[in-house]
């Protein structure tokens, strides 16, 4: 089967896993859900493989907008190209809401799975990056790797101005960062 047919079908996958978890609906942010999954050597944004239009909450529920296909993602693409420079076992991600409690959860999650948990502080961001489109994912990434090392497998971007709090986990496969974001809702649901 063609690398391109098995990156789709794990995209398939891991949106069901999403559709499966009704709770993942309250972690869906306002700019909505973003899920990625790079071929094994990507160098743009059509190497990348997304749900087309997003992932939403339709009555209570996770829903696709679109089907899954290449070239459907900027941001999250972008993230998972700059991230496999360093780590390249990396090849997926997925952003979901970010708020006090959700931050104490995720906290809780990687301290007893073992995955590493960072944070990027925006008000830190340079006039010069922020100011021009896309320029942005090169400094974020590098601060990461700056402050923890490496990218952790779970992070969030803080307030910065005109820009929405999110989580990104960050793993092999679209299948496992669905799994992640799916027990941390379930866990964020128990705890409110």
């Amino acid at each position: 089967m063609e690398e391109k047919d098995l990156v789709l079908g794990n995209l398939v996958r891991a949106m069901n896993t999403l559709s499966n978890c009704p709770e993942f609906a309250c972690l869906v942010p306002e700019v909505r859900v973003n899920l990625v999954y790079a071929l094994p050597d990507p160098h743009s944004p059509q190497d990348v493989a997304a749900i087309e239009g997003r992932i939403t909450a339709v009555r209570g529920v996770p829903h696709a907008s679109g089907m899954p296909d290449f070239g459907v993602s900027d941001h999250m693409a972008r993230l998972i190209i700059q991230v496999r420079q360093t780590q390249p076992e990396i090849r997926a991600g997925i952003n979901f809401k970010c708020n006090a409690g959700i931050i104490e959860v995720v906290k809780a999650y990687c301290a007893e799975k073992g995955y590493s948990f960072g944070d990027i502080d925006r008000t830190t961001e340079p006039a010069e990056v922020a100011g021009e489109d896309g320029s942005s994912m090169p400094w974020k990434i590098a601060q990461l790797i700056d402050r923890f090392g490496a990218v952790p497998h779970l992070f969030y971007e803080g307030d910065g101005w005109g820009k929405e709090p999110l989580f990104v986990a960050i793993g092999r496969n679209a299948v496992e960062v669905a799994e992640i974001a799916s027990d941390i809702a379930r866990r964020h649901a128990r705890s409110g």
